[in-house]
């Protein structure tokens, strides 16, 4: 299988080439030149399967022949035995026909595991085939870097360093990053906001000369393999209710599209999707280009559900550019406009057509913990805030009461005490055995200025496992 750049001017690669490369060198997301396409008659073969041999099915074509088959199967196997519960994605019933999809029954707590305990072990399998090694860099709003961490932490040919805005996230996702001790492993706080982290990787990968020869690799969701690995939870729950014969429709918390998207490319793989709800939070970029066709950047704001707080959503340029019937020079023109600070409309016979699967809320701090109490009270479930945007904006925008509703519940409570306590719910939070002592350990980490140089220059002091490149 061969990936081309959504913006057109990039060479196509293969799997290990673009799981390596992260962005395309024409600043562009990497997407497959053809999706795999699946049979009813096939997705329904799969009811029985582990979520690991699931996982193996859906993954496989994108993999192609990079990597051997019974290395891709134990790779997959050794990522999901990690993981705390042995559905690995149980569904939890909320009400009639609603159910919560709990993706945070990994290491780190929250969905980002599904892709990133995966993607470590890929990049590992094809830095060691090649004799090479690798410096990652990644942006965080809180989950994304306690997961990548996670995933690279034992590798021999990665060192990785993970921006963060500095006290912009919550105090167990800080320390999931800050403790762990590995010389590989670098934590930079950002005094900026995630925006501005995510401004610099870019940029970093735009302009490499501070490696001094090392070459730069992605965890972010610019990675392609990250979207491929969490496909597969949306054909697991599909499945559990009674799919591929009976349709099924979707919520998700998203702030940078990734998660969704993975959703939105399960439907062109053959999955019967009926509907698929964004749901944000007061930074409502998403709620705005799919419900008002207005893609215009606002001012970023602090909300209870931090890892939402993204204006600038890297991956919806790839839902772009296939809206554009996959033009790569006018996504080009597109993104330009933006990055100068210019918004944008979609043609609207292309935005029309879009709305046909996309639904999307804006949801309030206030409606979140209202939720939360909410949920708590009539089940005894309780929500982390970012699952409770996802259940508000599922009940808002919900289009039949006849098709099963699935909110995707991106991360344990236990890591946003605040919005939990604003709820007023009562319930202590505990954290899981392996996270039991979290607030005794050590902590390292580098607070830094938002200022590109400065960044890059403690990347090349520290980019060959603490040693100057």
């Amino acid at each position: 299988m061969k990936y081309i750049s959504t913006r057109g001017q990039a060479p196509a690669l293969n799997f290990e080439e673009v799981l390596l490369a992260g962005l395309a060198s024409d600043g562009g997301l990497y997407v497959p030149e053809e999706l795999p396409k699946f049979s009813q008659e096939e997705i329904a073969s799969w009811a029985g399967l582990s979520y690991a041999e699931l996982a193996y099915k859906v993954i496989k074509p994108f993999v192609d022949d990079c990597v051997a088959d019974d290395d891709l199967k134990q790779m997959i196997d050794e990522t999901y035995a990690g993981f705390n519960h042995s559905a690995v994605a149980p569904l939890k019933e909320l009400g009639s026909n609603e159910w919560v999809l709990e993706l945070f029954h990994g290491p780190t707590l929250a969905f980002k595991d599904f892709a990133l305990q995966l993607l470590g072990r890929l990049m590992d399998y094809a830095l060691t085939k090649r004799n090479e090694r690798l410096v990652i860099m990644g942006a965080t709003s809180g989950d994304t870097g306690s997961a990548a961490i996670e995933g690279c932490r034992h590798s021999d040919h990665l060192d990785i360093f993970i921006l963060h805005p500095h006290n912009r996230v919550s105090e167990v996702q800080r320390r999931q990053m800050t403790t762990i001790l590995e010389d590989n492993v670098f934590n930079i706080a950002l005094e900026g906001n995630f925006d501005d982290c995510q401004q610099m990787v870019k940029d970093s990968f735009a302009n490499q000369e501070f490696l001094k020869g090392m070459k730069l690799g992605a965890v972010n969701s610019i990675n392609w393999a990250r979207i491929m690995s969490q496909i597969v939870y949306y054909f697991s729950a599909s499945l559990a209710l009674g799919g591929p014969h009976r349709p099924v429709s979707f919520s998700v918390p998203t702030g940078n599209f990734g998660d969704i998207f993975a959703g939105y490319l399960a439907k062109q793989m053959g999955l019967p999707i009926e509907q698929l709800v964004v749901a944000t939070n007061r930074n409502d970029i998403l709620h705005r280009v799919i419900s008002g066709n207005d893609m215009s950047k606002g001012e970023l704001v602090h909300t209870l559900s931090p890892s939402m707080d993204i204006m600038v959503s890297s991956n919806f340029e790839r839902l772009l550019f296939d809206m554009h019937g996959r033009n790569g020079a006018a996504i080009a023109e597109l993104m330009d406009s933006f990055r100068k600070g210019g918004g944008f409309s979609v043609e609207e016979d292309r935005w029309t057509e879009t709305r046909k699967l996309f639904d999307s809320l804006a949801v309030s701090d206030e409606q979140t913990c209202e939720t939360i109490a909410e949920v708590f009270a009539s089940t005894g479930e309780l929500l982390d805030p970012h699952t409770a945007i996802g259940v508000k904006a599922a009940r808002d925008c919900r289009r039949s009461l006849d098709t099963p509703m699935v909110i995707l519940g991106t991360a344990h409570p236990v890591k946003f005490p605040e919005a939990v306590q604003k709820a007023g719910v009562g319930k202590a939070l505990e954290l899981p055995a392996h996270l039991s002592d979290l607030f005794e350990r050590d902590e390292r980490c580098t607070v830094l200025p938002n200022d590109l140089k400065a960044m890059q220059a403690f990347v090349s002091q520290h980019g060959n496992r603490g040693k100057p490149l």
